[in-house]
């Protein structure tokens, strides 16, 4: 007797859901306290002011304002310099 299932099924037919990963909110656009404005795996971009990072590397505001994205040198543990992309809410007056 065969050990296996004659036809109709496989052993390598499953596949994982997507992470819907990105940039949620742009720059120019209006986030509030809560709002998620990029969701990444590691630090491709790193938090600014009025921005906070979650356990999963989440970017996400803590203040009310509009987007707005930098660039910023920052030095590495080996000492090299790397160029970061700074995200930040800058305060609606």
């Amino acid at each position: 007797m065969a050990h296996t299932k004659a036809a109709g099924s496989t052993a390598l037919g499953r596949d994982s859901l997507p992470k819907y990963l990105g940039v949620k909110l742009f720059a120019g656009q209006p986030a509030k306290p809560g709002s998620v404005i990029i969701r990444q795996r590691g630090t491709k971009f790193v938090p600014g002011k009025n921005v906070r990072r979650g356990s999963d590397d989440t970017l996400y505001a803590i203040a009310k304002g509009v987007i707005k994205f930098t660039t910023k040198k920052i030095t590495s543990f080996t000492g090299a310099q790397k160029i970061k992309k700074v995200v930040s809410v800058v305060p609606v007056k």
